[in-house]
């Protein structure tokens, strides 16, 4: 199943990039075209893997070949959205032709660092409502690719939760506020908390040692449900999270499959 959803995405991906790099028949002789990957999370995420083994058979299917008419640069910020910038800039400085992005904050960072190449998003949510791209029919500046117009689920999913646990008064929702999308998940969830009569608790986390500190201070106002916004490096650190929720017997629901 998860491989099921990532081909799809990474298929539309991959004609944006191809169209904003151009076809390979229709590149120059011997020209080899440079792309730039820009990453949140680590090289070493079995997620990012997949993603990346996708991304790499379809751009050989298409006539892209590492070493031969394209070269590719990798940044990897670690979990890290403060090096995301530094990270940009470092592959603009490298003359890339276009920028491959997987999170609304390294969109965002790419987008500053550059006016001119070529940005091509995966997954980002509320690319609109973030203000990374103008509409979704005419984008305008130069960011294209896909995005999930999902904020409204927030509410759906306090429902779910107030489904599974009918006693629950209080709900802990964790959120980066480094995320240009967080507000609209924000905004979303404090008006079904206040229609469900339930009392939601925000906490914000960047990194792994704000999560122990979010879930600590849940742990402390005795919220026995959690609401995790999607977000990149609560995606990297998703074992983190749910063994926290699991040690703290707290009914979770998250902005992603993938905490398995």
């Amino acid at each position: 199943m998860r491989r099921a959803v990532i081909r799809p995405a990474t298929a539309v991906v991959l004609l944006l990039f191809s169209a904003s790099l151009g076809t390979a028949a229709a590149q120059p002789a011997g020209k080899v075209s440079r792309v730039g990957y820009l990453f949140l999370g680590s090289h070493s995420d079995p997620l990012i893997q997949r993603f990346l083994e996708a991304f790499s058979q379809g751009l050989r299917e298409l006539g892209y070949v590492d070493g031969q008419n394209i070269g590719i640069e990798s940044r990897w910020a670690e979990g890290r959205h403060d090096r995301l910038p530094a990270l940009a800039a470092d592959l603009v400085r490298s003359k890339v032709d276009v920028i491959v992005v997987g999170s609304g904050a390294g969109t965002q960072a790419a987008q500053q660092a550059t006016r001119t190449i070529p940005i091509v998003m995966s997954t980002v949510a509320d690319a609109v409502g973030s203000g990374l791209v103008a509409g979704l029919a005419r984008p305008g500046g130069n960011v294209t690719g896909l995005t999930v117009m999902s904020p409204d689920l927030a509410g759906r999913q306090l429902q779910l939760l107030k489904e599974v646990v009918p006693k629950v008064s209080q709900v802990a929702f964790l959120r980066n506020p480094d995320n240009p999308s967080s507000a609209a998940w924000s905004r979303e969830a404090e008006a079904a908390a206040r229609a469900l009569g339930v009392r939601l608790q925000t906490l914000e986390a960047r990194n792994p040692q704000e999560i122990d500190r979010a879930f600590a201070a849940m742990t402390r106002e005795r919220a026995r449900a959690s609401l995790i916004c999607p977000d990149g490096i609560f995606l990297s650190q998703r074992r983190q999270i749910a063994q926290l929720a699991a040690t703290k017997r707290m009914s979770s629901i998250y902005g992603t499959t993938e905490y398995a």
